[in-house]
């Protein structure tokens, strides 16, 4: 499992540069990012290089974050790919709260990343023959 910072972050223009500021002075990496809104607020999700690093300078920043643990599955750039991944994720009838795709920079393959509270998902996914990875 991967370790991604969650950031709360007010809605508002210029709102990401901020963010992105932030991480840039303290010389941290963004590998993934992902950006939700609603009205007023949304969260940001980041998988860093240095998430100690981007977590303590966020909150020095005045940023609420927290620690989540997700998973990220090697993917084969092929349709129907994520597919298979989602439907044996739904057989065992495992709930994902969210989902994003990124790229794992070595291979250029994509990388399905999600968030689940099922702690044996990654298991259950080495199981049927899934890679993981658990650094970008």
């Amino acid at each position: 499992m991967l370790n991604q910072v969650s950031v709360f972050a007010e809605n508002q223009e210029g709102g990401l540069y901020k963010i992105t500021s932030v991480l840039a002075k303290a010389n941290i990496n963004i590998y993934t990012m992902l950006a939700n809104d609603s009205a007023e607020f949304g969260i940001v999700r980041l998988i860093v290089n240095d998430g100690d690093k981007a977590l303590e300078a966020l909150k020095d920043a005045g940023y609420q974050c927290r620690w989540d643990k997700v998973i990220a599955v090697m993917m084969e750039d092929v349709p129907g790919y994520l597919d298979g991944i989602l439907a044996a994720i739904s057989s065992a009838n495992i709930d994902i709260s969210y989902l994003y795709i990124s790229f794992d920079r070595e291979t250029g393959k994509p990388v399905v990343v999600f968030k689940t509270a099922e702690p044996e998902t990654a298991t259950f996914l080495i199981g049927r023959g899934y890679k993981l990875i658990s650094q970008f």
